[in-house]
């Protein structure tokens, strides 16, 4: 068992303000395989102070060093890449295969798409008699996740550190070891003191702090919309910038004409990704009903082949094996029929669940409104496109989704009446360069590509 006992805070690796720690587990054998400071206030303090300090001289580098910077740290984490895929396994328990290809590899293509960006983005520009300037927002305060925890660092740190911003990143405690190896690179690559800064905490604790901090100039936040209500609040109240990335329950409509085999096939692997732990997961299937039965089917002996333990990563942690459960007991409560998997948990260590298909689905039920976030497919069936679009459209979050059709000029027309943030288009491959962000309580603002940049920069304008 390691036990990680600094800070990285101004450039350098300093004990925490207090004596408390935070245990990781290993979600697949409830083993504690680490521990990490329990940063408080005090400590996001100095860690607010270092990136305020460092802020002038960051922002007053040109755009292409930091590009150079972006791109030495995009090359120290690809070769750490087979360190950090097994350092997510052990603190997420994602399979191994996953976490190369995705915990470890999209981070890599992400901190580069923003070396590449910061090259050419146009800080500058001119419209009419003015010069319209795109400056850093300041000081950022990066919240994240621990279900994609390295992406969702490099996702909020990349774009911050290409515009000129300088951060406090505050992890997850779930899975704080995979931003204690970030904070290495960052420090192998030569990013100067107080630009990049990592305090591990509770986030009742050091996420509040950061959030409530006065030196803290914006706030990006990636988690449950239920924090990211208070994460908003504290921000308002503070008059400061907030981005956040929330909450999913995403439609995956297949229509009529479309590849029903494929369209079945890819929307399983896509819930079943990272356990279903995964906030823009196509959780809703919606079939015509001609084709619901035979949907149902294919649903289901595709589901069957994510066996617990191989295929099938456990859940992070026993709060949230717990939460699922909740919602498949739910469901059955309700009238929905698992036709694989259901409430019962496997045997043995680890926070496993059953993946599970629920047929007979209708939109008003808990489990087709509510994101549960665990390897949890419903079923819904539909009348017509109109019935499609009321379903799709029919909950609180807009994400993601995806439609399927025998061309992608229907598709499109379908997608453009979606109201969500992203749509893939008959299995359209993941763009790093797009913008990713929700509508309705998904979400404010936009993540990844140019879109993900602008969010850190502020305008003004010089008039002649």
């Amino acid at each position: 068992m390691k036990h990680h006992e600094a800070l990285y805070i101004d450039g350098r690796w300093r004990p925490a303000a207090g004596s408390g720690t935070i245990e990781v587990v290993n979600p697949a054998d409830e083993q504690v395989i680490a521990t990490v400071p329990a940063g408080s206030a005090q400590d996001v303090d100095a860690a607010v102070r270092a990136a305020r300090a460092a802020l002038p001289g960051w922002a007053a580098t040109p755009p292409a060093a930091r590009a150079e910077r972006l791109a030495a740290l995009r090359d120290q984490l690809a070769a750490r890449a087979e360190e950090i895929a097994r350092t997510v396994t052990a603190e997420l328990g994602a399979p191994l295969a996953f976490s190369r290809t995705v915990h470890a590899g999209v981070p890599v293509a992400v901190c580069g798409s923003y070396a590449q960006i910061a090259r050419e983005y146009a800080f500058e520009e001119t419209l009419g008699n003015s010069t319209v300037l795109h400056e850093p927002v300041g000081v950022v305060g990066a919240i994240t996740p621990w279900n994609y925890p390295l992406h969702q660092i490099v996702a909020k740190v990349a774009p911050a550190l290409a515009a000129g911003c300088t951060v406090v990143l505050k992890p997850a405690e779930d899975t704080p070891l995979v931003a204690q190896l970030f904070a290495e690179c960052v420090e192998a690559v030569g990013i100067p003191a107080g630009v990049v800064n990592l305090v591990t905490g509770l986030g009742p604790v050091a996420g509040r702090a950061l959030a409530e901090h006065d030196g803290v100039d914006m706030v990006s936040f990636t988690g449950s919309t239920a924090v990211g209500r208070t994460i908003g609040a504290l921000a308002g109240g503070a008059v400061k910038r907030v981005a956040l990335e929330l909450g999913g329950k995403s439609a995956n409509v297949i229509l009529p004409g479309a590849d029903l085999g494929k369209a079945v096939a890819v929307g399983v692997a896509n819930v079943m990704a990272n356990s279903g732990q995964t906030c823009s997961a196509w959780t809703r299937m919606l079939v015509h009903r001609d084709q619901y039965d035979e949907a149902v089917a294919l649903a289901a002996a595709a589901t069957a082949k994510y066996v617990p333990g191989e295929r099938l990563g456990p859940l992070v942690s026993a709060r949230q094996r717990e939460r699922v459960v909740g919602y498949l007991e739910r469901g059955v409560a309700e009238g929905a029929r698992p036709v694989v998997g259901g409430p019962r948990t496997p045997e043995g260590p680890g926070f496993y669940v059953h993946p599970t298909v629920f047929a007979d689905v209708t939109s008003e039920m808990t489990i087709a409104q509510e994101e549960i976030f665990g390897p949890v497919l419903t079923v819904l069936r539909y009348e017509d496109e109109d019935d499609a679009v009321r379903i799709a459209n029919g909950t609180v979050y807009g994400l993601a989704g995806a439609v399927w059709a025998g061309d992608d000029a229907r598709a499109v027309a379908f997608a453009r009446r979606l109201e969500t943030g992203q749509v893939d288009i008959n299995g359209g491959r993941f763009n790093p360069l797009a913008p990713f962000g929700g509508y309705k309580k998904s979400g404010i603002g936009r993540e990844l590509g140019p879109h993900g940049l602008a969010e850190y920069l502020q305008t003004k304008s010089l008039q002649f």
